[in-house]
């Protein structure tokens, strides 16, 4: 082996591209690490392989290239689902190729909020992004011999946990410590309200005086999370302050090691095979009660929410639209960002769209504002807001209208 190395040796050192190649199987040699390139009769190829293309690439081969950013001070942002300040930590790329959404981290508060968007999820989300790293990669490969043979390992999927159904059932009563439904009686009337909360399954916690929870129940009918939400009677807008109202039943109940993975608020609609109801399109927004809002005024939809700006608005989850019409409804200011994920919805829906109604209509001062399509659905008065108004005013008119029976009726829709 000596005698080949010294035949050798003068063409390998005279190319100046194979000098620093030398040295290092020289060191190789010494520590005995690569034994099955020793044996290899051509030393041109044998230096070759050590020449990496990508000079970034040395910065991982000893770790993971994606992975979580280390701590520093001000490193940590603002979760994007629960709201807290500096909680959120988000992944890097080590090669520095790819710079992530600032969605793509995770969340400190793993039982309350257990936001957790990682880079494979980024990646199945976004498939051109996947592609363009691909193309980078073949591009700047290491030669194969490089790369020993590993057989391929198969991923396990971890268990998805379910809730008691009957939480469900036990939280759908005392509406009237619910601040949500309150609002929603003024705007909606009590009866649209019952129908509208039992056919969501939105039920009532003890948190919060009454906060609301919105079950994510699947297709399946398995419970897959219920989050509490708190929310103001007179205006129906969330209760952000002095600290973001937001939890999850699994984590307020302590169930242990829960694992959790979130579906799509009243994904449990598609399960009914009803010609009335499967041949409704599917509509998509961000916010539970935006879809509630959205059904009562356009029923023609069978409305979803993916529960927060990135939610469960992922490759898996839409998995159930298969074969379905979607229209999707984002809140101002990031439909562009929702359009983005019309490929995702292409690969399985019959038709995917993105509406830009909202941005047609809207003003700066409302895209500003990052209204969604419940805010411009309340802007005119319903006849029950009406009427809700002047009993505040006058009482005496609830006792008059209940003492006689009298109904409210909607002009515009009786005719």
């Amino acid at each position: 082996m000596k005698a080949t190395m010294n035949r050798q040796s003068k063409t390998v050192t005279d190319d100046p591209l194979l000098q620093p190649a030398v040295f290092a199987v020289l060191q190789s040699r010494s520590t005995g690490k690569v034994k099955f390139l020793q044996d290899c009769k051509n030393c041109r190829l044998q230096m070759a392989v050590f020449i990496c293309r990508n000079p970034q690439k040395k910065n991982i081969m000893n770790g993971y290239r994606f992975h979580l950013q280390k701590y520093r001070p001000g490193s940590k942002t603002a979760c994007p689902e629960c709201g807290r300040k500096s909680c959120f930590t988000r992944y890097i790329d080590e090669a520095g190729e790819i710079s992530f959404p600032d969605n793509v981290g995770i969340c400190d508060h793993i039982n309350s909020c257990g936001y957790h968007y990682t880079p494979k999820e980024y990646f199945r989300d976004n498939p051109t992004v996947k592609e363009r790293l691909g193309k980078q990669e073949r591009n700047f490969r290491t030669p194969m011999a490089a790369r020993p043979i590993a057989k391929p390992v198969p991923e396990q999927e971890p268990s998805i946990s379910f809730l008691p159904s009957d939480w469900v059932e036990q939280s759908m009563r005392r509406y009237d410590i619910n601040p949500l439904y309150r609002y929603f009686t003024k705007v909606a009337g009590k009866e649209d309200t019952d129908k509208l909360f039992r056919l969501y399954r939105v039920g009532t916690s003890r948190m919060w005086d009454g906060a609301t929870v919105f079950w994510q129940i699947d297709v399946k009918g398995n419970v897959r999370a219920g989050k509490i939400m708190g929310y103001d009677a007179a205006t129906g807008h969330r209760i952000k302050g002095p600290f973001n109202q937001v939890n999850w039943v699994h984590s307020v109940r302590k169930v242990p090691d829960f694992r959790m993975k979130q579906c799509l608020f009243g994904e449990h609609l598609l399960s009914d095979t009803s010609a009335a109801i499967s041949s409704k399109p599917v509509a998509i927004v961000e916010s539970e009660k935006t879809a509630l809002i959205a059904a009562h005024f356009i029923p023609d939809f069978i409305w979803l929410a993916t529960g927060g700006m990135h939610g469960c608005f992922n490759s898996e989850a839409m998995q159930v639209l298969r074969g379905r019409e979607v229209i999707l409804f984002p809140d101002l200011k990031v439909t562009d960002e929702w359009r983005q994920r019309l490929p995702m919805l292409e690969a399985v829906c019959r038709r995917a769209t993105c509406s830009d109604l909202l941005e047609k209509m809207a003003t700066d001062e409302q895209r500003s504002q990052g209204l969604d399509i419940a805010d411009f659905l309340l802007m005119e008065d319903t006849p029950q807001m009406i009427l809700a108004r002047m009993i505040e005013r006058n009482p005496v008119l609830q006792t008059f209208i209940e003492t006689f029976g009298l109904e409210l009726v909607d002009a515009g829709r009786a005719e």
